[in-house]
């Protein structure tokens, strides 16, 4: 295969990943379950077809981004890096250990640099791209600035030249990264009506966190759990508030704009 087909098959699985379950959560929450699911919409509106179009046209770019980066980490350098091909080099328990490790990593990696992101510089010039969502949907997954879709995509190399971690790990992680992403930007809150409150859900991040985070341009900056917004002090003192709102049935109708 030539480079050009390497990178062709490296970006069409992720148009692929990205349209799957974006068109997958839109179709069930925007189409099929938008009245009955109305009540755990966060915001009581829907966004507009012109934001639609606008997540999907820089989301296809930020594909050509992270291609560009998998393809250079797992082709170019790749006898560079620390991925490994057998299991059992490592084991069973190092594997689930890796797990971990890169929700960690990437968890944190994301939290520190969404925080720069919202430097009135970087802000203005780079995120707010992504930020013109203020009433997001799952098309606003990949929607970044190219500057920052570099940016989004570096955490690849920083997982596969940091342990060993075996290639498969990497992929179903990149995997569940898209569709954890997918729910954050969804609009509908799918855990359990106080789950925000229990031990171990008040340091999960949320739909309703990433949610408030674009419609209030502050605080909530975390990606998959709250930590670094708890310990930090960023996270929204009108979450809870928001989250019962938008878990409780306080409005089971759905009212066309």
């Amino acid at each position: 295969m030539t480079f050009w087909d390497i990178w062709l098959q490296e970006a069409g699985g992720i148009v692929g990943d990205y349209f799957t379950f974006a068109t997958t959560a839109f179709i069930l929450f925007y189409i099929i379950l938008k009245k009955p699911m109305w009540f755990r919409k966060v915001q009581k509106k829907m966004p507009k077809f012109s934001d639609y179009g606008r997540d999907i046209t820089y989301s296809m770019i930020s594909v050509t981004i992270f291609a560009t980066v998998g393809l250079a980490t797992f082709t170019i350098f790749r006898d560079y890096t620390n991925t490994y091909a057998n299991i059992s080099d490592y084991g069973w328990v190092y594997y689930v250990f890796t797990w971990v490790w890169m929700l960690f990593i990437h968890d944190t990696y994301f939290y520190w640099m969404h925080r720069a992101m919202h430097h009135p510089v970087l802000f203005k010039h780079v995120h707010l791209v992504h930020h013109k969502s203020t009433n997001p949907s799952p098309w606003t997954a990949y929607a970044f600035h190219p500057l920052e879709g570099v940016l989004e995509a570096a955490i690849l190399p920083i997982l596969a030249f940091t342990l060993p971690v075996h290639r498969s790990a990497i992929a179903w992680f990149f995997l569940f990264q898209i569709v954890y992403n997918v729910y954050g930007h969804l609009g509908f809150e799918l855990y359990p009506k106080g789950f925000h409150k229990t031990w171990i859900g008040r340091w999960i991040n949320t739909s309703v966190a990433h949610n408030q985070h674009h419609g209030k341009f502050d605080g909530n900056y975390g990606l998959y759990f709250l930590f670094w917004d708890r310990m930090m002090g960023t996270i929204r003192s009108d979450y809870d508030a928001t989250y019962e709102r938008s878990t409780g049935r306080t409005q089971l109708s759905y009212v066309e704009d």
